[in-house]
């Protein structure tokens, strides 16, 4: 076995270290022990403190690294995450969300770090069922049962000891802002009565609520400008705006530039995007309709700081999805047929030998359209040009508003603003022409120009050889045209974007997954938790301060205290030397007094 000999130790020192023992005497081994511990320690600390450091200089390069980092599995076992719990109560169904988020860093700009929980499999942690709750109006009392599927699947991903401190909201949309004010009071209060029966989550009168449209945009803005990153603080090479606040006397702040969004479903469209410039408003009817689709709000911790202070404009329009304006056009073509066929003998559209010739399907594609009983013949033209007069006059323009529907729109500074489309903006613009992301005018006209005047028979074709994306069925070749068409007017004639605005991008994903809105409420209903996080922290800064800077962040004095670790134990190895040396000395002395006393006892 290997032995070590420390020979810088006096002779009754003399002892051996080896794989498995310390060969010493137990006081010699003790204090050894100490000078190891003591040595590790130290160095520990230093190193910690060396890689902490570093870790903040590389900080700036991992900026987008957390993006990547929340595609793994959640660490349950991590004591210090917090949990929270989102319940989505839409039209046609329910769903549950579940988020996580590591301690606040201790800067009241920065937001909590809010990611989707996933599991084992890595997985989002989400939980639908059908139908929707407004289901229950007349049955309010079994809401509480209705939802204990989800409420049950999401206490089963949180670890039970986070229960208690775990918020719980339950934020219902679309179908429950149709019901009766009574019904919906009454399916919430059973709700707020019987969910903490169950169940130990955070949860309480506030945190059940039917949401309105104008909050469900705004929730949607956050959610997917944080995945974005835009509420982080700029660098240099970032687009910025400089930013108005309602607080006077304040400066114009400059800060990262957010993202507008547009989402274009079945029967609604819906915009969003911050507005940075104070607004002048031209009437008191003006400022009054400017009021019911702004919104501002901090998403800061503290409403001192006007970092995080946001005024968002917000809207939905209702029938104006790519469904719902296809319906409305239709309507108006049957109603304006039969009309005109009063007076007319041709009876344009009453068979399929004198079909209406419609600019907005494909050429040589026939369709019906029936209305009370009545059956109107279309045949395809495939006229862009006639497509987008036809469509023009369902947005509503009027007054010289610059909004589809004659509803209010705040400015938009298209020099210094950037917008994403989803939904209807992507499919339009993918699934059959594919050219999704990055829009270009010219080339989406160029290419819907294209489809709309390519022959019904030539498209079926062309999606049997699957040369369209995967979403792409009978249905959307039917009605490209109308909706490319829809959609260039909504933008271009309603919204009043110009033809060559350089920023808008159409997506379907924001870093490859689905962002919903229920991500940028749980951010905006725990904005204030930082402060449990800023007040600790200064807790414990008020402990003896001294000892931390000096022991931890200041390195001179932690040398300091390594040297005079080490000139005591030398100074004590020196003591036991001596002392040594002085029982040497005695005992040579007592040997050197029995020899004499033995010489004097020799005959």
């Amino acid at each position: 076995m290997a032995r070590i000999t420390l020979s810088c130790l006096p002779a009754s020192w003399y002892c051996s270290w080896s794989l498995l023992s310390l060969g010493c005497a137990p006081r010699q081994r003790l204090l050894l022990l100490l000078l190891f511990i003591t040595s590790t320690l130290l160095l520990g600390i230093y190193q910690r403190q060396l890689w902490g450091t570093q870790r903040r200089a590389g900080s700036r390069f991992n900026k987008y690294l957390s993006v990547a980092e929340s595609m793994e599995a959640t660490d349950i076992h991590n004591p210090a995450l917090n949990y929270g719990i989102v319940v989505d109560c839409g039209s046609s169904g329910s769903r549950v969300f579940v988020y996580y988020w590591p301690p606040h860093n201790g800067n009241p700009h920065t937001l909590l770090d809010i990611r989707q929980m996933r599991d084992r499999d890595r997985k989002p942690v989400v939980k639908k069922i059908k139908p929707g709750i407004s289901t229950l109006a007349s049955t309010p009392t079994q809401a509480s049962d209705y939802l204990h599927p989800l409420l049950s699947f999401a206490a089963a991903h949180v670890p039970k000891n986070k229960h208690k401190e775990t918020p719980l909201y339950i934020l219902c949309t679309a179908g429950m802002r149709l019901l009766p004010e009574s019904h919906q009071a009454a399916i919430l209060d059973d709700l707020v009565t019987d969910v903490p029966l169950e169940f130990d989550f955070l949860f309480s009168r506030s945190h059940a609520e039917v949401i309105s449209g104008k909050q469900e945009g705004v929730y949607a803005w956050i959610g997917i400008n944080f995945v974005l990153g835009r509420f982080d603080h700029a660098d240099v090479e970032d687009a910025t705006v400089e930013v108005t606040t309602g607080s006077q006397n304040q400066q114009p702040i400059s800060r990262r530039r957010t993202v507008g969004i547009m989402d274009m479903g079945g029967a609604s469209l819906q915009i969003a995007y911050e507005v940075p410039s104070a607004i002048t408003f031209n009437s008191p009817q003006e400022e009054e309709a400017g009021k019911s689709v702004l919104a501002e709000f901090n998403l800061g911790c503290d409403v001192e700081h006007t970092q995080h202070v946001y005024r968002v404009y917000v809207t939905t329009f209702l029938g104006f999805g790519g469904n719902m304006a296809r319906q409305r056009y239709e309507d108006q073509l049957v109603n304006n047929t039969h009309a005109k066929n009063r007076f007319l003998t041709t009876q344009t559209g009453m068979s399929e030998d004198k079909p209406y010739l419609d600019p907005c399907l494909p050429v040589g594609l026939s369709d019906t359209v029936v209305r009370d009983n009545h059956t109107l013949y279309l045949r395809g033209q495939g006229d862009w040009t006639r497509c987008q007069e036809a469509v023009r006059p369902f947005l509503g323009l009027h007054n010289g508003t610059m909004s589809p529907g004659g509803v209010y729109q705040a400015p938009i500074n298209f020099s210094n603003s950037e917008f994403y489309g989803f939904s209807e903006f992507y499919y339009c613009m993918e699934d059959v022409l594919r050219i999704g992301g990055q829009y270009n005018s010219e080339r989406y006209s160029q290419a819907a120009t294209d489809y709309c005047s390519t022959k019904w028979s030539t498209l079926k074709q062309r999606l049997d050889n699957q040369l369209f994306s995967q979403q792409a069925d009978i249905s959307r070749l039917k009605y490209q045209c109308f909706k490319s068409a829809w959609m260039f007017e909504v933008l271009h004639s309603g919204f009043r974007f110009p033809s060559d605005y350089p920023s808008l991008k159409t997506a379907q994903l924001v870093y490859d997954k689905e962002v919903q809105w229920t991500l940028g409420a749980i951010l905006f209903k725990t904005r204030f938790l930082p402060l449990r996080d800023l007040q600790q922290e200064t807790l414990r800064q008020n402990h003896p301060s001294w000892l931390r800077s000096s022991f931890v962040y200041n390195h001179h004095l932690f040398s300091l205290c390594i040297l005079v670790v080490v000139l005591a134990i030398l100074l004590y190895i020196l003591r036991l030397r001596r002392i040594h040396q002085r029982e040497q000395r005695q005992a040579e002395a007592l040997n050197l007094l029995w020899a004499e006393e033995g010489e004097a006892l020799l005959p």
